[in-house]
């Protein structure tokens, strides 16, 4: 099989011995099935279990499903006919009715077994576990690729020269470190790497259009996202049958990538009402299409408080939704794109907001955690390190230890009053 590493499998490794439930949620088609597949043959051979001690199952399967459903104790005895260790990997496991009553009794039952879940719906997933797991389950996101996953995947050795500056860069983002020195022994790299970062943009992380050859087929295969999502996820756990409406509104998300939401025009725009647009994007969220993110604020007289900016989880489905796959240096839209770019690379290391005051002065995303990181992306040409009046601003209003400013191909470092500014090309986001 021809597998694409993932970053989370490494991570889901380090919990393997415990005990809790290790649930992996994420967007349909992200890879959870073949990361449950790739787990095997890895608790052959590091956790020494034997073949017949590892059961897959998928809830897809409706016979399967049924007999799980009916009788759980039953179905896991008549897997577990030994004291050594079970591993029981149960793949699309939102399907199964009242899942979380039913993991509790068989995670109370039986000691030497170990369940691993994957969920497409966070909304069904939570539903179904939240209450009867507190302190039994432990959850991890698995969104499309990455870039760096794509990149190992397209170009094994020129991701060996990214890895360091991710990684530096994600202990900055995290929090674990104040700021990196400015070095360009990479920057001979960076018209290759930024290739690769069109196709990755245009096109989006999802496993099967990375693997398709043809632009055509990765075109083929986003369409076919689009359609299943739309004709599986919300009709059969969301019941929502307008599909139309539904497809209306996605499309008119695409067109807004980026922009505030304002629930008024957007019910008119779709032709629906404010109630009902409030479930929707809540639905669009829950399954893994977009990301909102809220304002950052401490002066409540000044600063924005309740508006909201999205961006999508995957930007070739956007492209596939606006049906514009034109290269990035042709599109009027390219620093949106890039946005939402490093929105999706910095998510999961960092609570995200933006930064607007009611003035419109404004800063693309605040990292929040352990420190304060206030992210800038300018995907343009810069002579010299320079940020904006609005940027200035928020190190002036919250004086920073660091700020990033990620440009389309500039290196540099700034520093204004107490704050570094660091200046990086997008590629080694």
């Amino acid at each position: 099989m021809n597998y694409i590493d993932r970053e989370l499998l490494d991570e889901i490794k380090k919990w393997i011995d415990r005990k809790e439930i290790i649930a992996i949620r994420g967007p349909r088609q992200s890879g959870k099935t073949t990361l449950l597949k790739m787990l095997i043959p890895w608790l052959k051979t590091e956790k020494g279990a034997d073949e017949k001690h590892i059961i897959y199952v998928s809830f897809e399967d409706r016979e399967r499903l049924e007999e799980f459903y009916i009788n759980p104790k039953d179905f896991i005895s008549r897997y577990v006919l030994d004291d050594d260790k079970h591993f029981f990997l149960l793949d699309e496991a939102q399907y199964c009715l009242g899942l979380g009553q039913k993991l509790k009794l068989l995670y109370d039952l039986f000691e030497n077994v170990k369940f691993i879940i994957t969920g497409s719906s966070s909304l069904e997933l939570k539903n179904q576990t939240g209450k009867f797991l507190v302190g039994r389950i432990l959850e991890f996101e698995l969104s499309p690729l990455n870039f760096y996953e794509f990149l190992a995947f397209k170009d094994e050795g020129l991701s060996k020269t990214y890895r360091p500056w991710k990684r530096k860069l994600d202990l900055l983002i995290a929090g674990k470190r104040n700021g990196f020195e400015i070095k360009k022994s990479g920057e001979i790299f960076t018209d290759e790497l930024s290739g690769y970062l069109d196709e990755f943009i245009l096109f989006g992380g999802f496993p099967a259009v990375v693997l398709a050859k043809t632009k055509e087929e990765k075109i083929l295969v986003l369409k076919n996202l689009i359609n299943t999502y739309i004709d599986r996820d919300i009709a059969t756990f969301l019941q929502i049958t307008d599909t139309i409406k539904f497809r209306r509104l996605i499309t008119t998300l695409a067109s807004l990538n980026g922009s505030m939401l304002r629930l008024d025009r957007l019910s008119n725009e779709v032709g629906s009402y404010f109630k009902e647009m409030s479930k929707l994007l809540d639905a669009l969220e829950q399954t893994y299409i977009i990301r909102r993110i809220s304002p950052y604020h401490k002066n409540l007289v000044t600063e924005l408080k309740k508006e909201q900016k999205v961006y999508f989880v995957d930007t070739g489905l956007r492209n596939m939704l606006i049906e514009n796959f034109s290269a990035m240096d042709k599109r009027p839209d390219a620093g949106i794109l890039a946005e939402n770019f490093v929105l999706n690379e910095v998510h999961l290391k960092a609570k995200l907001h933006f930064w607007r005051t009611t003035s419109k002065t404004e800063v693309d995303f605040i990292a929040t955690g352990v420190k304060l990181l206030p992210i800038e992306i300018k995907f343009q040409r810069f002579w010299k390190p320079e940020g904006t009046r609005s940027l200035y601003g928020f190190l002036d209003e919250y004086g920073p230890r660091t700020c990033l400013v990620i440009t389309k191909d500039f290196w540099g470092k700034k520093v204004f009053k107490k704050s570094n500014i660091i200046f990086l090309p997008i590629v080694y986001v």
